[in-house]
């Protein structure tokens, strides 16, 4: 039986800011007990203070297992328990593969799917022993490619898949585990790449509904439910489950459509392109080693 939000202990990373942190709050607010994991101290802290007074915050890099795994003790130590935790924390690079710097480009894979594996690693024997519940973030990314965007289509097809494998190797032991999929919606991670023409411009032209920005209120409710429900498929957005039928003709339709979108795009692409060093969004942290700027 599904204990109530109330009575868990939810570790949440990447929760400085963005997704994380409003993921947090809704489920404080739920009368969960939050523990946010991320690699800004100020904000985590501002975030758990928002929180109430059994939220806490821990500073660790998600790729570091030593670390993470040290404060995933320290959690079960405070509280006794953990019940969900949410991998949440990610980067994102937008421009063409070549013209991308590879330690930033490889540094996306490291943080998104790496981390994602990090993060179960260290929390694993507590959901075993409370047989919880881990959430894996993903992305539209996972259900189909993007142009110009394939470290962080790779990093999020990986974790999809990775979440898959685990929860068959797990679910003897009472874990469950789930993945969540979010198309654009109203982070600093997609503010910032709309900063950049080129990315904006091959956003637009996506066909309907994948061209619009969605609000993240609506997307962390769907989110926090599935968590309640310990969903093995959470939809930020409800038409994205519709995607999964269909996925398999999208490789193809990409490769026909995005290909003459990218060509028409490249002259601005070779203009702009000592722009795209280095990742432009953060879904839930700003990695300090990687980013340019905080972003979500």
């Amino acid at each position: 039986m599904t204990p109530p939000l109330s009575s868990q202990v939810v570790v949440i990373t990447g929760a400085a800011r963005g997704l994380g942190a409003l993921m947090a709050r809704k489920l404080a607010d739920r009368g969960a007990k939050v523990a946010l994991v991320g690699l800004e101290p100020a904000e985590l802290k501002a975030v758990a203070a928002q929180c109430g007074e059994h939220a806490s915050a821990w500073e660790a890099d998600v790729t570091d297992l030593d670390a993470l795994t040290e404060v995933a003790n320290r959690i079960k130590d405070r509280y006794g328990r953990i019940d969900t935790v949410v991998a949440n924390a990610g980067i994102a690079l937008g421009g063409p593969m070549q013209d991308s710097d590879f330690r930033a480009w490889s540094r996306v894979v490291e943080v998104n799917l790496l981390g994602s594996v990090a993060t179960a690693r260290a929390f694993l024997p507590a959901l075993v022993e409370s047989r919880g519940y881990l959430l894996q973030i993903a992305s539209l990314a996972a259900l189909t490619p993007a142009p110009l965007m394939s470290a962080y289509c790779a990093s999020k097809a990986g974790v999809e898949s990775f979440a898959h494998a685990l929860r068959a190797e797990v679910a003897y032991q009472g874990v469950k585990v789930g993945v969540g999929y979010l198309s654009w919606t109203d982070t600093d991670m997609v503010r910032g790449a709309d900063q950049d023409a080129v990315l904006r411009q091959m956003r637009a032209k996506l066909p309907w509904p994948a061209n619009k920005t969605y609000p993240i209120g609506p997307a962390v409710e769907r989110l926090v439910a599935g968590i309640g429900r310990r969903s093995p498929h959470v939809y930020a957005q409800a038409w994205l489950r519709g995607m999964q039928p269909v996925r398999w003709m999208l490789p193809g339709l990409i490769a026909a459509v995005g290909s003459r979108d990218v060509a028409k795009l490249a002259p601005e692409l070779k203009a702009t392109a000592d722009t795209r060093l280095r990742p432009v969004g953060a879904g839930g942290d700003a990695d300090r080693n990687a980013l340019a700027a905080k972003v979500e």
